[in-house]
């Protein structure tokens, strides 16, 4: 199988190196070699936070060029028209439509960009973009936007429902199981 490519780019704080790991696991237990990096910006001070997961026969880099992102799993939705170039011609975004200000929005040196999920759509990006924060909300956590992104991840790769349920049970700490279960579900079932 030739390699394959997922980048999960956030806001410091946001869950993306769960997202990641979770991600990884379920790879691994599928047979795959797997090779995930993560990549901090100022992650603490709201920055930009980016994780490769690339997986396949053999990994040899962790690391994903312009043009080669399969996937790119968004937190956030200038972060997913940030990191367009780097999805394939015919790769997919699965994106949270919340907008989270940068710095420069904050100190009013620019406005945050409108209509970017058409933006993005215009290049001929495929773009599956929803209100994960809603439904982390209705699971019983805003903290849970990340299993509700990989539940809609989860609608493209041909994997089982009781293999992401297995990586759930073996990387979510237990007292947060059942909730981050219930947000996957809203995820996969929006």
């Amino acid at each position: 199988m030739e390699t394959k490519n997922v980048m999960i780019v956030g806001v410091g704080g946001q869950g993306s190196l769960l997202a990641s790991k979770l991600l990884g696991q379920l790879l691994l237990d599928a047979g795959y070699d797997v090779k995930v990096s993560e990549v901090h910006g100022m992650s603490q001070r709201g920055g930009s936070v980016v994780t490769y997961v690339r997986y396949g026969d053999k990994v040899a880099s962790p690391v994903i060029d312009e043009g080669e992102a399969d996937y790119i799993v968004s937190f956030e939705l200038l972060e997913a028209a940030r990191w367009l170039p780097f999805l394939k011609a015919d790769g997919q975004i699965v994106t949270n439509i919340q907008q989270i200000d940068p710095m420069p929005v904050i100190t009013g040196a620019m406005e945050y960009p409108e209509n970017l999920v058409e933006k993005m759509k215009a290049t001929g990006a495929k773009v599956d973009a929803l209100d994960c924060l809603a439904l982390a909300e209705q699971a019983g956590s805003s903290k849970a936007v990340n299993l509700v992104l990989m539940g809609r991840l989860s609608h493209y790769f041909d994997m089982p429902d009781e293999a992401w349920q297995k990586a759930i049970d073996t990387v979510v700490p237990e007292k947060f199981r059942a909730m981050n279960k219930v947000a996957f579900e809203l995820g996969k079932n929006a």
